[in-house]
């Protein structure tokens, strides 16, 4: 765990469907979720959120799976986090076309978010893997998300 590469963030831990995660926030303006890729938080990802703060909006990392690291660069630890995610029910349930509990988690996140940051909407960027995950929530019948895939 590596909170220190969040230190201007304001954090706070969430529990939706009984399941508890930390959230990093930043910014002001309406909300967007910016998911981090399989193996878990990288500094590359934490200075996107920055950016996206900087560009007037109250930017949101849930710290999903995985771990946080300090260096970008994929190490063994990642690499065992990264397989035994591949295999997990994630992504057989994304072949079935069936909810996911990440985003089952997710889109009471986006609903809490939504009034709170204007009711204009709750963005969501997705990396690659992670991407599929904001495109499952714009199914939510409260249309409280807009998505977006940044490969």
């Amino acid at each position: 765990m590596n909170p220190e590469l969040f230190h201007d963030f304001r954090s706070e831990v969430l529990t939706f469907n009984g399941i508890s995660k930390t959230v990093y926030s930043l910014g002001k303006g309406s909300a967007v979720i910016v998911m981090h890729e399989a193996p878990g938080v990288e500094p590359t990802l934490v200075r996107f959120a920055r950016f996206v703060a900087d560009a007037g909006f109250t930017v949101v990392v849930p710290h999903l799976f995985g771990e946080i690291r300090k260096h970008d660069r994929l190490d063994f630890g990642a690499l065992k986090t990264f397989a035994g995610f591949c295999v997990s029910k994630e992504f057989s349930i994304f072949a079935s076309n069936r909810s996911s509990p990440i985003v089952d988690w997710l889109k009471p996140l986006a609903a809490h978010l939504f009034p709170l940051h204007g009711g204009r909407g709750v963005g969501v960027i997705g990396m690659c893997f992670t991407g599929n995950f904001g495109l499952s929530m714009m199914v939510e019948p409260s249309k409280t998300t807009r998505s977006l895939d940044w490969n």
